[in-house]
């Protein structure tokens, strides 16, 4: 019995999702900001490439202190971004186009605006009160009306939500069933895991005596009855078929997951990592600097490949997302020379792993981070802004100050929110006014118009990696991971298997030549499906070009 045959199947297994950030996809109306009715515009695009679902982060009523993860109201939408008609038009869309639409869900916290929160605040006596975190000890976030302090994981404007409460749950199933009864077919969970915390919450343990804030995560990142709390929302789930994905941050244990994730445990379908993304964080933060070897990244994959695998659970697979750099810019190299064929290497490595594929708008372009030209001033990020202002402010020497700019510019989320390139028009087509973000300046060159009907392009090279999942699903979905010449600190190389039938995946992380052994059984029998350079055989020993990539496959 080969592993396909043993692994559960099932169509969210299956498919591949398509990442739109709302406020920088398309303006249809001339406002400079993107919305609804300009995604409704491009869905040919969308289906082009060959996707089967459309992941649409936060569009819900919203004060936009956090980009819309402070949601105001479950069942409206920011009037900047369209009406309830508009998704409701979008959904029809997708659906005609048999594509399949997931909503973000942002159900740790609330905003500050939302009317619980606001009879909440309003009085301790509101029916509202214990829907929020309240203690009397001096933390937190003070409220003088009733002298006590609230709790917020996140901007004061974000309180978290009382998840130990029976009536929020209930809210929240309400607000899913809202939503998958007009059509929805499923959500991405915003930070999950935090939903259940240490009801003691004790003080977080003393480990960077330097710091004001200590890390806490230990208390709030998987509570007591965090899978009591999943098992809730995947019962709803189950009954519409839905497609599930959560973010969970601040946890490294696949024990601790698999109980999510596994197949039998009806919580979650798949949930987001973050030791990938985490690779190149200094030991003083995100913003300070890391240099990472190969041979760590193939530990982090190998380690979530195998144990899905082995335990019955799934992956999400992702390099970039509303919270991520370009990968391209961060991982391999935008290089005017090597740009194109490191964009499609990097596709190859993520792209023929065991899991869900995940691509954020743009990153089937190939698109780049901003300009290392780019000041502070053209940030727009609440991290980015919030990090540089406190070290500013703390007296860091103009030196330290570059030194985080240069780190923001390798991995700060604004770098994913420039608007999207359309074409080479102003404002790279996205808008007719200058946009709410400026437009990445290498638009003229880096565009969806350029690319949608060139054979050589980068999203010509996803839609073959697609093409190839969906006509080998047997071993490029649910075939065995096995990593090859794990210690080799230039070339990552990998196989699934599937009984008799194998298929090799060689990506070159260098930006020069080396040399590489092809394993034996592949040289005469293996036929290219993929390639990001005009190879056409294999010897025993090849010399990879700098960032190549080919998929080989052996029947």
């Amino acid at each position: 019995m080969t592993i396909t045959e043993l692994l559960h199947h099932a169509w969210w297994k299956e498919s591949n999702v398509y990442q739109i950030y709302p406020a920088s996809f398309k303006d249809s109306n001339g406002d400079g900001i993107g919305d609804i009715p300009g995604i409704v515009s491009e869905l040919d695009y969308i289906a082009g490439l060959g996707v089967d679902i459309v992941w649409l982060c936060p569009c819900y009523k919203s004060p936009q202190v956090d980009m819309g993860y402070d949601i105001s109201d479950y069942k409206d939408i920011y009037e900047k971004y369209g009406t309830l008609s508009d998704i409701d038009e979008l959904i029809g869309g997708l659906h005609k186009r048999g594509l399949k639409f997931v909503m973000d869900l942002v159900v740790n916290h609330t905003s500050d605006q939302h009317s619980w929160f606001q009879s909440a605040i309003s009085s301790k006596d509101s029916e509202y009160r214990d829907w929020y975190i309240w203690k009397k000890p001096n933390a937190w976030e003070y409220d003088a009306n009733s002298d006590e302090y609230y709790l917020h994981l996140f901007a004061k404007e974000q309180p978290d939500l009382n998840w130990e409460n029976p009536l929020v749950r209930e809210a929240v199933h309400d607000i899913m069933r809202f939503w998958l009864d007009r059509g929805v077919d499923g959500f991405r969970m915003d930070v999950i895991n935090f939903i259940s915390k240490d009801p003691a919450f004790p003080d977080a343990p003393i480990t960077n005596p330097a710091s004001v804030y200590q890390h806490g995560a230990v208390y709030y990142a998987t509570g007591p009855h965090l899978h009591e709390y999943l098992q809730g929302l995947g019962k709803i789930l189950k009954q519409y078929d839905a497609f599930s994905v959560g973010e969970m941050p601040c946890v490294y244990n696949p024990t601790d997951i698999i109980d999510a994730v596994g197949f039998e445990r009806n919580e979650l379908s798949m949930i987001f990592q973050f030791e990938i993304v985490d690779l190149d964080h200094g030991p003083a933060g995100k913003y300070t600097p890391r240099t990472w070897a190969l041979t760590e990244l193939k530990a982090i994959v190998d380690k979530w490949q195998t144990f899905m695998q082995t335990n019955d659970g799934w992956n999400a697979l992702y390099l970039e997302n509303h919270d991520q750099a370009r990968s391209v810019s961060r991982f391999a190299s935008d290089a005017p020379k090597v740009r194109k064929i490191a964009a499609k290497m990097l596709a190859t490595f993520l792209g023929f792993q065991s899991g869900t594929i995940f691509v954020y708008q743009g990153q089937e372009l190939g698109l780049a981070n901003v300009p290392k030209s780019w000041g502070i001033d053209k940030y727009r990020d609440l991290e980015s802004l919030n990090n540089y202002a406190e070290n500013a402010a703390a007296g860091a020497s103009n030196e330290v100050l570059d030194s985080i700019l240069a780190e923001m510019q390798k991995k700060a989320r604004d770098n994913a929110r420039t608007p999207m390139q359309w074409d080479a028009t102003d404002n790279a087509g996205f808008s007719t006014v200058t946009p709410w973000m400026d437009v990445n300046e290498d638009y003229k060159l880096w565009n969806a118009e350029s690319q949608v009907n060139d054979p050589s392009s980068v999203y010509a090279y996803w839609q073959s990696l697609f093409r190839l999942r969906r006509e080998f699903k047997d071993v490029l979905v649910y075939g065995k991971f096995a990593l090859v010449d794990a210690l080799n600190e230039s070339v990552f190389a990998y196989k699934r298997v599937d009984g008799s039938t194998e298929a090799l995946i060689v990506t070159s992380f260098k930006d020069s030549e080396v040399t590489w052994t092809v394993p034996k059984e592949y040289v005469k029998s293996g036929k290219i499906l993929l390639t990001n350079y005009d190879r056409s055989d294999i010897d025993g020993e090849v010399v990879l070009r700098p960032f190549e990539a080919f998929v080989l496959l052996v029947q």
